[in-house]
């Protein structure tokens, strides 16, 4: 892979951080004791603790909000692990086999570790 194409990717993964983060915190805030944590919330509605539906949506809501916390946390981990390969100048390189990731797969998946016979 040459200069202009890891600068390419370098981009991209920027930008797709930038993104998850932003979808991060439309459904949660940063963990005060983990920088790179997130917590689900449940949104800005005040609620009446007194009134039991209102009470089961914001549970629900947090509840769903903790599913896309995970995926979302997850995503951004795989992005920021790319970047930090290409600052080692290992991106693009199989952790499998130690061989060049096909173009083609790291044009699908920016962030991918492996080549597309060994990945997931």
């Amino acid at each position: 892979m040459n200069k202009k194409d890891t600068e390419r990717f370098r981009a991209i993964l920027f930008a797709e951080k930038a993104q998850l983060e932003e979808e991060l915190a439309g459904v949660g805030k940063r963990d005060r004791q983990n920088p790179d944590g997130w917590d689900a919330t449940s949104g800005g509605m005040d609620i009446d603790s007194a009134d039991e539906n209102e009470v089961a949506d914001k549970l629900e809501e947090l509840e769903d909000n903790s599913g896309i916390i995970t995926k979302l946390e997850s995503q951004l981990n795989e992005v920021t692990a790319a970047l930090g390969r290409i600052e080692k100048g290992t991106y693009g390189t199989c952790e499998v086999c130690g061989k060049p990731i096909e173009m083609e797969r790291l044009e699908a998946n920016p962030s991918a570790r492996a080549s597309i016979k060994h990945g997931h």
